[in-house]
């Protein structure tokens, strides 16, 4: 038999291409990694950009806070999620300009009750909570709002552009909850930036930080100087603000200069105004004048009420305000017997105020009117602005 030619086996082994094999095996792909440089160069933006959120955090709860440099690691949110030994409050942040991408914090349920508390005038101290109310997730969102952006301001200082965040969106997550980010799929591989965090002597947990790879990876570009398809106009519209800042600088030179002189001689001129006016008093002799040393009344010290310095932070959180006329009880048998018409008669006297209550906590008392055919009610006592924030954080 001639050795030249191939056998239809042969062939079709040729045709596979895998030397006989009829079926292509799967090529896994290696996973994405990041270098030990990569790893420092996001420690150290990580570094420094919570670090100037630790002091915007600071200033919101009046404790001092500290957050160390963070520890790096490649995981998946599925992997993350296991982690969970309790509740965790996840706030979704994404960047939307300067650098585009995907941007989880997550802190534990403990440490955001300690931050609300303290934001609303609280002493810090509470009790490990299975939830969060609306108000008190609020005042997570805004405090990790003042966190954020201060290191969105770091970080676009250290990449020389613009960097814009969105408004966070938090969520509680544990164990069992079925996907911690709709953007970030459970077995997408993420940068997982861990950062201790110290308040005081209330907290001292871990705060962490997802990155998607490709954010983590522009951001390693950009502070390396490697950014692929970096825009021309960024870095022309850098250097024409440079310039803008430049020149104003000389111009405030010259005018210093220009002030100066201008205040050499009216110097001058006041100096010889004032010798000519020397002169006419000592010529022109004026009656003497009865000076009285001036007597000040005591004034009585009016002391507002103590109101939390970063109130003003959670504003604009909505509050639910009832009014009780009264209550009663009643057994199953009366319940049952109620039909329309019937009477039910209040605990309370007809002149006697009603309850004013906010989120179920009350802080006065008042009558009902009637305004433009409503009911209203119109305050005749009320508790100190001190003390409705404190009822609010218990």
């Amino acid at each position: 038999m001639d050795n030249s030619f191939l056998s239809q086996e042969e062939i079709d082994a040729l045709l596979n291409g895998d030397g006989g094999s009829s079926e292509t095996e799967p090529v896994n792909e290696p996973a994405e990694e990041l270098s030990d440089l990569e790893k420092d160069l996001l420690g150290e933006v990580g570094n420094i950009s919570m670090g100037t959120a630790a002091t915007a955090l600071s200033a919101v709860v009046g404790k001092p806070v500290n957050i160390t440099t963070p520890t790096i690691t490649l995981s998946t949110l599925d992997k993350l999620k296991k982690s969970f030994k309790t509740p965790n409050i996840v706030l979704d942040v994404q960047f939307v300009s300067g650098i585009v991408g995907g941007n989880l914090f997550i802190i534990n349920i403990e440490d955001s009750a300690v931050i609300a508390n303290l934001m609303m005038g609280g002493d810090g101290v509470v009790e490990p909570p299975n939830e969060l109310s609306e108000l008190e997730i609020s005042a997570v969102q805004e405090a990790m709002n003042q966190m954020i952006g201060s290191a969105a301001t770091s970080m676009a200082t250290m990449f020389s552009r613009e960097v814009n965040i969105s408004p966070p969106i938090s969520s509680v997550c544990d164990e069992n909850s079925e996907e911690i980010s709709t953007d970030i799929s459970a077995d997408e591989e993420i940068v997982n930036v861990s950062f201790r965090m110290t308040i005081g002597d209330l907290v001292d947990s871990n705060i962490v930080q997802i990155l998607p790879i490709a954010t983590a990876k522009k951001i390693v570009s950009i502070m390396m100087g490697t950014e692929e398809g970096a825009p021309v106009s960024e870095s022309t519209k850098a250097s024409t603000e440079v310039k803008v800042v430049a020149e104003p600088k000389e111009i405030s030179m010259n005018n210093e200069v220009v002030a100066n002189e201008i205040a050499s001689k009216d110097t001058n001129r006041n100096e010889n105004n004032y010798s000519v006016q020397g002169q006419g008093i000592v010529e022109n002799h004026e009656e003497p004048v009865n000076v009285k040393q001036a007597s000040f009344g005591q004034l009585e010290e009016i002391r507002g009420a103590e109101m939390p310095k970063n109130i003003d932070l959670i504003l604009d959180v909505p509050l639910e305000l009832s009014v009780e006329l009264g209550r009663t009880k009643k057994n199953i048998r009366d319940i049952l017997a109620l039909t329309r018409g019937s009477l039910i008669e209040l605990n309370k006297l007809a002149e006697e105020p009603v309850d004013i209550f906010i989120n179920g906590k009350r802080i006065a008392h008042g009558e009902v009117v009637v305004v433009d055919e409503n009911f209203g009610v119109k305050i005749t006592e009320i508790a100190s602005g001190e003390d409705r924030v404190k009822s609010l954080s218990k």
